[in-house]
């Protein structure tokens, strides 16, 4: 999973006007001395021989999760670094997001530039800076060019980057050596754990990049995306020097049929919820959530021009992400619990997703009643409870599947 910094950042700047090599400065609200970059690669051409600085014009602080993580010093190689990748921003108010979640209307957008830096340290992994709203500015004039051919090997470059830093991962696992003492920690704690997280970054990947081309072409049908996938697939492949796929048995062709239906089934269940059953902790994370919405609009607690990063709104943005990923994990038929080994990797991803985002409503809630944005301490206290009792469930449910995923360790093992 990769450390999303962007709301916290109150500056910063990267500097590429040395080939092959990037360095930088990132100052993190509440943090007493900057973020330090020594990175080997380049960013992608526009910003190749640059130095670019930035400034988020509306900083918050660090989740509390995050906050003791995070290493000063930041030495390892660039992934993806851009100024130019184009998104998707939403024309409607942070605030009207649940009205349209829950009735289902299609939200309008538009197509904008995003500052998106990607690097992968020895401390931290993955590291990423998503914004669409930072204040840019660059020199004049770039130190060097960077021509068309070389931004495609660049790009592969950054690919192995990625790549790399998967194999990392499951050495780190292999050797032992992966965190266990924190019940928040995200460290891979088992082999099988750590080829799910490195699974799961390749996915982010493979799914970035297939973003990055269906942007470009609006009329896209699904043929498009099909052929798209196929050849980004291959392209990873050819990046990573793996050798040509083997023919599937009628056995394996049988468990890889059942894997997508059931990768299928638990999408369906995060973004839809449909055809299938609700887990108990889903409600209960979907009804909080519903109540705490209400209870925030009905008594007008935000201000009527709340900015998007308001503690309030963050705290009902970190309950209904929690609730989608946890019906991703968790949603299904009761009597398959715990799932086999070739499942239970995809479900575990999610539910530390899930865990991410109640740390983040937790952080929220903390906000709200250090700040004194409102005047309700029973109301906040009900809430911590509540919190602290879906956190726990989680937590609980993630250790079972990292038993599952220990125990396919051990049978897999020669002696």
């Amino acid at each position: 999973m990769a450390w999303c910094i962007a709301d916290s950042i109150v500056k910063g700047e990267i500097d590429n006007r040395t080939r092959d090599r990037v360095t930088g400065k990132i100052w993190i609200l509440g943090s007493d001395e900057p973020v330090e970059l020594e990175l080997t690669g380049n960013p992608h051409r526009d910003l190749a021989g640059q130095y670019l600085r930035f400034v988020n014009p509306k900083p918050k602080p660090l989740p509390e999760s995050m906050q003791d993580g995070f290493a000063v010093e930041q030495t390892g190689v660039v992934g993806d670094m851009t100024a130019a990748r184009k998104v998707k921003i939403l024309d409607i108010p942070d605030g009207e997001l649940e009205h349209y979640y829950r009735n289902k209307i299609p939200m309008p957008y538009h197509w904008g530039n995003c500052l998106y830096l990607e690097w992968h340290s020895a401390r931290n992994g993955r590291v990423v800076i998503e914004a669409t709203d930072y204040e840019l500015t660059v020199e004049p004039e770039a130190a060097w060019r960077m021509s068309k051919d070389e931004e495609q090997s660049q790009h592969e470059a950054n690919a192995h980057a990625m790549t790399d830093f998967m194999d990392t991962i499951l050495e780190a696992a292999t050797d032992g050596e992966a965190r266990t003492s924190d019940e928040d920690d995200d460290a891979p704690q088992s082999q099988a754990e750590a080829e799910a997280d490195a699974e799961a970054a390749r996915m982010d990947l493979l799914n970035d990049r297939i973003q990055a081309r269906l942007e470009k072409d609006p009329e896209a049908n699904i043929d498009d995306y099909r052929r798209i996938l196929e050849e980004e697939r291959e392209r990873l492949r050819r990046e990573r020097n793996e050798p040509d796929p083997e023919p599937l048995s009628p056995e394996e062709e049988a468990a890889r049929i059942e894997a997508m239906h059931d990768a299928m089934a638990r999408t369906l269940a995060e973004e839809d919820d449909l055809d299938c059953e609700t887990h108990p902790l889903v409600e209960q994370c979907e009804e909080l959530a519903m109540t705490t919405s209400d209870e925030i609009e009905l008594n007008e607690w935000l201000p009527e021009n709340a900015h998007g990063e308001h503690p309030l709104h963050e705290l009902m943005h970190g309950l209904w992400s929690a609730g989608a990923k946890l019906a991703g994990g968790l949603n299904g038929d009761p009597g398959d619990w715990p799932p086999e080994p070739l499942f239970a990797g995809d479900a575990l991803v999610r539910l530390k997703k899930a865990r991410g985002y109640l740390a983040d409503a937790q952080a929220a809630l903390q906000a709200v009643e250090t700040e004194k944005l409102i005047d309700h301490p029973e109301w906040i206290g009900s809430l911590k409870k509540g919190l602290l009792a879906i956190h726990r469930e989680t937590q609980g449910y993630i250790d079972e599947l990292r038993d599952v995923l220990r125990d396919d360790d051990e049978n897999e093992l020669p002696f």
